[in-house]
């Protein structure tokens, strides 16, 4: 099986929700929604990625308020792609924004990033890491 293309920048590529117990959260959106439930280890703790029934394709995630994501309202959050997070935060500040979590890792060339746009919406911002061949 060959393995999809990144998220093309300026698409929403993802949406997960922090709360304090997102073991007893996962159960209610697995019978709200019809997804299935996979752990996903973070070291002490299982977040949660929820899949379509029957299938291996992630749809969201359901995580704890814990570690980086412990400043992060309970709120269903959706990643859009950025092509350079480090220029888009530049620009958020530069426009109004706030930066609310500062670049964090994710795997060894991802980075997601966490905003509030001039009206206080959050968002967050996703860089896979990926360059285009010069």
């Amino acid at each position: 099986m060959s393995t999809p293309p990144p998220p093309q920048a300026g698409s929403i590529s993802w949406a997960d929700i922090t709360v304090p117990d997102a073991s007893g959260l996962r159960d209610f959106y697995a019978a709200v929604a019809g997804w299935s439930v996979t752990p996903l280890s973070m070291g002490d703790y299982d977040d949660y990625v929820m899949t379509l029934p029957g299938t291996d394709s992630p749809v969201a995630g359901i995580c704890h308020r814990r570690g980086s994501n412990a400043v992060l309202p309970p709120v269903w959050m959706v990643y859009i792609t950025v092509a350079d997070l480090d220029a888009s935060l530049a620009a958020c500040v530069a426009g109004g924004g706030k930066v609310w979590l500062t670049p964090q890792r994710m795997g060894e060339t991802a980075r997601y990033a966490v905003i509030a746009d001039p009206a206080g919406a959050v968002v967050a911002l996703y860089d896979t890491g990926i360059r285009p061949a010069p």
